[in-house]
């Protein structure tokens, strides 16, 4: 059994107790949160799927814990001009596991 969420503006394919790293969310760590926006639900071949979104589904997870990502190297150059610019920055993100589709 699978299901198709919108969690925090992205889809994602999920299946039961599957980690998910996904944007930060606003949950403490141990903290169960619940995603509404169930776009797709597979159970064993009969698809349901929502337009746009499926009424009464939910998906229930818990959240391990919040990281950050890689670092993202932003470097700007203009030619000719002696402008050189090296920023970067870690994105902010949470780790869930998935306890039930429903």
């Amino acid at each position: 059994m699978y299901a198709i969420v919108d969690i925090a503006g992205q889809q994602f394919k999920v299946e039961e107790n599957q980690k998910v790293i996904v944007n930060r969310l606003a949950a403490n760590e141990g903290d169960s949160v619940e995603f509404n926006k169930v776009l797709l639900k597979d159970n064993d071949g009969q698809v349901e799927v929502g337009m746009p979104t499926l009424e009464g589904s939910k998906v229930t997870a818990k959240v391990l814990g919040h990281v950050k990502g890689d670092k993202v190297i932003i470097f700007k150059k203009k030619r000719r001009k002696g402008y050189q610019k090296r920023t970067g920055f870690r994105a902010s993100l949470t780790q869930i596991q998935i306890e039930k589709i429903a």
